[in-house]
Formats: structure tokens, sequence, C-alpha cells
């Protein structure tokens, strides 16, 4: 048969899944459309904050770390739409990894930690000094 598919190698009965293009593009949409809202939530309450001459730290760290955890994901997309020709980080089984995952998303094996130099990837929001 000269013109049959050739599949992908599998590795402990289980083939690798690649995520969808369109998945990833549709998830993309969704995640901006709720940064948008998420950053007009943010500055409608500092905003509101601002009238009521007082500000809670700990409310404003919590609405941002919200949108700093989108950005990250939309990272992750674009990382994935746009690394057609590098290599992608793979399981032992052979499914891509996203960056920051603990189990692989195929076969649930745990991941092992990248090798850091101390500095972690988490953003922190310190208060302001205060004067």
């Amino acid at each position: 048969m000269p013109f049959h598919r050739r599949r992908a190698p599998v590795a402990d009965g289980i083939a690798p899944r690649r995520p969808h293009a369109g998945l990833l593009r549709r998830e993309r949409r969704a995640l901006t459309r709720a940064r948008e809202e998420a950053l007009r939530d943010l500055g409608g309450l500092l905003v509101e904050m601002y009238r009521r001459g007082g500000f809670r730290e700990d409310l404003l760290a919590e609405r941002a770390a919200v949108v700093i955890g989108i950005d990250a994901r939309l990272a992750e997309i674009d990382e994935l739409l746009t690394a057609r020709g590098r290599t992608v980080p793979r399981c032992e089984c052979g499914a891509p990894v996203l960056r920051g995952s603990r189990f692989c998303p195929n076969c649930g094996r745990p991941l092992q930690p990248a090798a850091s130099n101390g500095a972690s990837e988490e953003t922190v929001i310190e208060p302001a000094p205060e004067a």
C-alpha cells in the first residue's frame, strides 16, 4: 500500500496527542476577551478605591494575579502555535508538554521540574514601601 499514513510511534500503548491549532486559537480568543474584562474590572476597582480614599492592596494583588495568569497561558498558546519548526518539550510518552506543567496531559506521568538556578518563574507582587 504505497499511500497509507504513517502512525506516530506508540509508547506504552498510548499514542501522543498534539493540541489542535483550531482549539488553541479558540482558547486564545476566549482568554483575550477574559483578559480585557479582568483589566476593565481591575481599573474600575482601582478608581473606586481612589474615590473612597483607601486602597486594599490584597484585593488589587489578587485581581492583578488573575491577569498575570491569563498572560502566562496566552504566552504558552502563542509558543505552541509558533513552534512548528522548533522542538517542543515532550514527555516520555511523546506528548507535547506545556511550560510549567507538573503532569503529562496525555499519560498523567509526573514531570521532572526544570533545573533552575534559584530564580523562580512566579511573579510576586510586593506592597509599595510606606513613606
